[in-house]
């Protein structure tokens, strides 16, 4: 009977090629047969995504508005705020046998000489006709009418005067005379402002919530699509992080996409009515318009905000992802030890 000569091989004697395949090509990036391209879990451009970008943008301009809004109004009550707070006005009323120039000169006098005060002004008889034309009209004569005149009191702001010293010495000194510190309208302004930026933050908030709460539903449609790919991938081995890593940079670029899209359109806006109110300012509308809100400069502070909107949408966005991946690989990680569970 023959025997077949036996061949012994050396451990590492022979040495066999490696492939290093990547999607279905070789390391030399030719196409291996029988091997396809690996797509992507989520989809890079199908509608659901395209849907999302259009509202995290829709969303990202209305919190940039917000902010813009709130950074105009700010800054606007500062400013009305620093010129009451520089002035404070004395006022004369009219009556029956009072010589008002010498009262005027009077009070005047009473206080250049207060400490606190850089100057005072009379208002002449001409500036207070320009200042009644607009609510009475033209052709006005003050004698016909009971206005009262008034001293306007330049106040220095590093070291005010007394106000109700002041008040005082001016009631006793002047008849028919009375001092308006402006307090009451300081007072409102902060209020105002105030009031405007508590609105403007909270609108901020609920749009980031909505926001927050889209990316939640977005993402639980897009593992609902491919939930049969998620599961064999979960249960062959492939690490939740792996999973969510993937679902994390296809909606972190939408958000980013979507945050950029808003706040460019926000930016715009803010340009857009900046060159209009620099156009109309001559105009009686541009001149309500500024008294109201200034020159509508937007200040580098609101374009520093809309950054900052473009990127914490993009850092919920990513975060939102993750977080809903992960807690959906635990739901089924629980169903699967559990297959009574009727969630």
């Amino acid at each position: 009977m023959n025997e077949r000569p036996t061949i012994k091989i050396k451990p590492g004697a022979v040495r066999l090629p490696r492939l290093k395949l990547t999607g279905g090509k070789s390391a030399g990036g030719a196409r291996v047969p029988g091997l396809r391209v690996l797509a992507p879990i989520v989809p890079p451009g199908n509608v659901t995504g395209q849907a999302l970008i259009l509202v995290i943008a829709i969303m990202s301009f209305l919190a940039c508005i917000a902010v813009g809004a709130v950074s105009l109004v700010n800054k606007s009550a500062e400013t009305w705020q620093s010129q009451i707070a520089r002035e404070a006005t004395i006022q004369i009323r009219p009556a029956d046998d009072f010589d008002m120039d010498a009262a005027l000169e009077k009070a005047e006098a009473i206080a250049e000489q207060f400490p606190g005060v850089r100057g005072a002004r009379i208002i002449g008889r001409e500036e207070t006709v320009a200042l009644l034309e607009p609510w009475l009209g033209s052709g006005l004569g003050l004698d016909e009418l009971p206005v009262p005149r008034l001293v306007v009191v330049t106040i220095d702001e590093a070291n005010p005067p007394d106000f109700p010293k002041l008040s005082a010495t001016i009631f006793e000194q002047v008849p028919h005379a009375s001092l308006d510190d402006h307090r009451a309208w300081v007072d409102r302004l902060v209020g105002m402002a105030r009031t405007t930026t508590a609105i403007g933050v909270t609108i901020l908030a609920l749009v980031l919530c909505a926001l927050v709460l889209t990316v939640i539903f977005a993402t639980r449609g897009a593992m609902a699509g491919n939930q049969h790919i998620i599961e064999v991938l979960h249960f062959v081995g492939a690490r939740g992080a792996f999973i969510a890593q993937q679902f994390q940079t296809r909606f972190l670029l939408s958000g980013i996409w979507g945050g950029v899209a808003g706040g460019g359109g926000a930016a715009l806006v803010f340009m857009l009515v900046s060159w209009w109110s620099a156009r109309n300012i001559i105009t009686p509308e541009g001149e309500q318009a500024s008294a109201f809100f200034g020159d509508f400069a937007i200040g580098v502070w609101a374009y520093a905000g809309v950054l900052g909107v473009i990127v914490l949408v993009g850092f919920l966005t990513a975060l939102t992802t993750r977080i809903t991946v992960l807690q959906t690989l635990r739901d089924i990680d629980g169903r699967s030890a559990d297959p009574g569970r009727l969630d």
